[in-house]
């Protein structure tokens, strides 16, 4: 007989929607990839370095849902139809799935790489909070998210010589802190004067990731091209937004810098000679916007 009642397996498919809504699931695609290329830059992408990728999936998702948590009082006025608003996701489940999941990025972190990984891992996940409580609405907001992004590049090498992989890490940042910057405009809209300083930071972002490289051969054109494709994504995004810096072009570009994150990441694996990496790594770009077309990556 059918009652017209949702049954228990629809409610569960329900949950794990809003749950992948709350903490932006398909964006974790751009996660593994700082990790990946810090391992590459410091020569340790061996066997551990998928627990630290796991591991930044963790910290990542947690910032997430506490970036929701914090932020559900103005949510509810700007953007009512996020989980927590609408009442699809409490504030306390958000809250207890942030720290949960803080405490498994910590954990795999200290499995996967020791003390090392764990001594990067914690300032990690006390900079992704410090953001999402304090530093968000402050001007110490980008540099505060670069600082994360910086850091989740240095977890990948914390298994080798961490200093090789700081020029990956603040490429990475850099590239972060032009994100943040939009997507502090993507509800009211911007001034042209930001996309257009975004836009040359990005062209710097690109010339430096395809800088000197190891590789020899086809490798060594592959970090270029690779470079010339995050550039022309996400750089484009930028150039329509400078055009007209309302909401929806900027929350646009803000949402092509997070899925063109891995062609950049694909690019700096690529320049330290591991070229087949690096085209693993590009190709989630494709999947990422793919997917946010179904959840919103922003």
């Amino acid at each position: 007989m059918d009652t017209g009642r949702p049954g228990p397996g629809s409610r569960w498919v329900a949950l794990l929607r809003d749950v992948a809504e709350l903490v932006r699931a398909p964006a974790a695609l751009s996660v593994p990839g700082d990790v990946i290329a810090g391992a590459a830059a410091a020569g340790t992408l061996n066997r551990r370095t998928p627990g630290l990728a796991a591991a930044s999936v963790c910290l990542y998702w947690a910032g997430m849902a506490a970036n929701d948590w914090a932020d559900r009082e103005l949510d509810a006025v700007e953007r009512p139809e996020r989980p927590i608003p609408s009442g699809r996701v409490s504030p306390r489940t958000a809250l207890g799935l942030a720290a949960g999941l803080t405490a498994a990025g910590v954990g795999l972190a200290a499995w996967a790489g020791g003390r090392r990984g764990l001594a990067t891992a914690v300032p990690l996940a006390a900079t992704v909070w410090a953001y999402d409580v304090k530093a968000k609405n402050t001007a110490a907001g980008p540099a505060v998210m670069a600082a994360c992004r910086g850091l989740d590049v240095l977890l990948g090498a914390s298994t080798g010589r961490a200093a090789k992989a700081v020029p990956a890490a603040l490429t990475v940042a850099a590239h972060t802190y032009t994100v943040t910057a939009l997507s502090r405009r993507e509800v009211s809209g911007a001034d042209a004067k930001l996309p257009v300083a975004t836009l040359a930071g990005t062209v710097a972002v690109a010339a430096t990731a395809a800088g000197a490289t190891r590789a020899k051969g086809w490798r060594a054109v592959l970090p270029v091209a690779l470079a010339g494709w995050y550039l022309t994504h996400y750089g484009r995004a930028q150039a329509r937004a400078a055009a007209q810096p309302d909401a929806a072009r900027v929350r646009a570009a803000v949402g092509s810098g997070i899925t063109g994150l891995p062609t950049l990441q694909g690019t700096l694996a690529a320049r330290t000679g591991a070229g087949v990496t690096g085209l693993a790594l590009a190709a989630l770009a494709p999947l990422a916007r793919r997917l946010v077309r179904r959840i919103s990556a922003t």
